[in-house]
This record gives C-alpha cells, sequence and structure tokens, in this order.
C-alpha cells in the first residue's frame, strides 16, 4: 500500500458528477445531512439516528446505491460487454473509462462503510478470484 498522503483539494475546486447535486439535496438525504451536521457541531446525534432507523428501507442511501447496482446488472452478459468494446471508437471508449474510473473504489469504499474492512476484502478476493475463472 502506498504511504502517499491524500492530495488536499480546497472545496471550492471540488467537482461533482452531474446529478449529484440534485441526490444530496433531495428530501430523501435531509435525515443523513441532519446527522453530518451534528457529529460536526458535536451535538448529541441520537435523535438524527433514530430518524434514520425509521425510514423504510428502500427510503435509505444505501438502497439507492444497491438498487442502482441492481438495475445495472440485472441483464448482465460479458458477450455485448466484448462486443462493445470490440466496436467502441478509442473516443468513447476514453469516456466510458473516465466514467468508470472511480467506481470499484467507490464500492470498495460502500463495502467498508456497511460490513467492515476485512468482509469488504474477503468479499472482492472472492469476486476477483471467480471472475478470473469465467474469463
Amino acid at each position: 500500500m502506498s504511504d502517499k498522503k491524500p492530495k488536499s483539494i480546497p472545496i471550492k475546486d471540488l467537482v461533482s458528477e452531474e446529478g449529484a447535486h440534485e441526490l444530496a439535496s433531495s428530501p430523501d438525504m435531509e435525515p443523513y445531512l441532519d446527522l453530518i451536521v451534528a457529529t460536526m457541531q458535536g451535538a448529541d446525534v441520537k435523535p438524527a439516528l433514530e430518524a434514520l432507523s425509521k425510514l423504510p428501507l428502500e427510503k435509505r442511501y444505501v438502497w439507492r446505491v444497491a438498487s442502482a447496482m441492481k438495475w445495472g446488472f440485472a441483464d448482465f452478459d460479458t458477450e455485448p460487454v466484448a462486443a462493445d468494446r470490440d466496436a467502441m471508437n478509442s473516443e468513447d471508449f476514453g469516456k466510458l473509462m473516465e466514467l468508470l474510473k472511480h467506481r470499484p473504489l467507490q464500492f470498495c469504499m460502500f463495502l467498508t462503510a456497511l460490513i467492515g474492512a476485512e468482509a469488504m476484502e474477503r468479499v472482492m478476493a472472492e469476486a476477483i478470484a471467480i471472475a478470473k475463472q469465467v474469463e
């Protein structure tokens, strides 16, 4: 693992993906923002956690991420991926790779927050091993 420290970026220089602001400012994110604010202010987080505990699963942040993956991979097949790869021009391939660039890290961070680092590592190692066998 690298010993490099992450590069500091001023908040004004942060760029978010298209649609991120709309998702972050949606009513479904309010309980999470309340928790973040309470944490940052050193206030009691119990009321915010209580509000989150009452949300139905389908209104939770984790559901949004998991259901997006479900719909993205519902009919997954490697053959169309290989066909697109072979038929794609280099400019479109570059755009696609840019879109996917941070997704493995984000998914690992999602799993780490949800199930812990060791469990994430086991899940990912098993997935990588299986994917290599399918090649």
